[in-house]
């Protein structure tokens, strides 16, 4: 009996090491490795958009103390941030390329208004003089190249994932398990998005 169950449990252990072996061998564990990867990539993006995001009312108040009749820009940049924070972000957009598309148009348009609004700045000396407008372009500032360079680490982070779905003989073990390509920034979204807003003020 004793000798049964010994080997029953000798069989069962052999059969789980050569299972591990097997999927890890296909590349099973790159898999799981470069997901994880793709997700802290994207986890950045995500977090320094908010950062932006987060500068933007002060931002706008200030140049409304300044340039309040420039009202539909203000207007613009308000329903841009809206729209760009009310984008719900689950771990489905990395794998859906219609949300995916949606999250870099609601950013894109943020992007836009943002532009215009440091443009309609330029008419007015005393707001481009003001203490906190030039800390606040500051901070947008270094926020647009952090953005930058975390879109940069996603796009390498997603593009050496999808290498591993399509390449042999990983792609066999994308096609037993289900992995699919992760959708990345377009390269006319990223002209758009990576170039940052002009705040620079004749520094």
């Amino acid at each position: 009996m004793t000798s049964t169950l010994f080997s029953r449990w000798t069989r069962t252990l052999a059969t789980a090491l050569l299972a591990g072996s097997l999927l890890s061998g296909c590349g099973y564990n790159e898999f799981q490795t470069k997901d994880e990867a793709t997700k802290a990539a994207w986890g950045e993006v995500v977090n320094q958009y908010q950062r932006r995001a987060d500068l933007i009312p002060n931002l706008v108040n200030t140049v409304k103390g300044y340039a309040s009749h420039e009202r539909e820009t203000l207007e613009a940049v308000t329903r841009a941030r809206a729209a760009a924070t009310s984008f719900q972000i689950t771990p489905e957009v990395l794998n859906d390329p219609a949300a995916f598309n949606k999250f870099q148009q609601v950013q894109g348009e943020l992007s836009g208004a943002l532009s215009r609004l440091m443009m309609v700045s330029e008419k007015y000396p005393d707001l481009k003089a003001d203490t906190s407008f030039r800390d606040l372009q500051s901070q947008l500032e270094g926020t647009e190249n952090r953005i930058t360079v975390a879109r940069q680490r996603y796009i390498a982070s997603v593009q050496d994932y999808n290498v591993t779905v399509r390449k042999f003989p990983t792609n066999l073990t994308a096609m037993v398990f289900g992995y699919e390509t992760k959708p990345s920034f377009t390269v006319e979204n990223e002209k758009a998005i990576s170039t940052a807003p002009t705040v620079d003020f004749g520094k």
